[in-house]
């Protein structure tokens, strides 16, 4: 049994998909499972999924029959998790080589339940960053 289980909630994100896959099957911890719930995706994502699937026997696939959405994706992640732990990465960010032996390393280290930590906000554009520079200043 896998000691962490990453969901990844997938939905038309064809475009960073290949980003986040790769972190997750370059992790330093290699005991892990990484579940993808694609959630009825209409653009090339479940292709891409599939792809790193046939690399990689770590990679689950759940597809939805229609899109329900976030929640219910993770929903779905969770019910098919084997792992004592569960991790969650949206399908358009990626972690850090280190990040799954990191976080399962400061659950067990402290005895809890749950560990929690900071994210690097990667802008796409000048234009973007300056729009959420200008929102947050509300």
């Amino acid at each position: 049994m896998a000691k962490v289980s990453v969901i990844v909630p997938v939905y038309n994100t064809q475009q960073y998909l290949d980003q986040c896959l790769t972190a997750l099957t370059n992790q330093t911890l290699r005991d892990i499972e990484i579940i993808c719930v694609d959630d009825f995706s209409t653009d090339n994502s479940l292709e891409i999924i599939r792809k790193y699937q046939q690399r990689d026997s770590r990679i689950k696939i759940i597809q939805n029959k229609q899109n329900c959405g976030l929640s219910a994706s993770r929903n779905h992640g969770m019910q098919n998790a084997t792992a004592d732990y569960i991790m969650f990465c949206d399908d358009d960010d990626y972690y850090e080589p280190d990040m799954c032996q990191e976080m399962l390393n400061l659950v067990q280290r402290n005895n809890a339940d749950m560990a929690v930590c900071s994210v690097n906000v990667i802008y796409e554009t000048p234009e973007l960053e300056r729009m959420r520079n200008s929102d947050n200043k509300m």
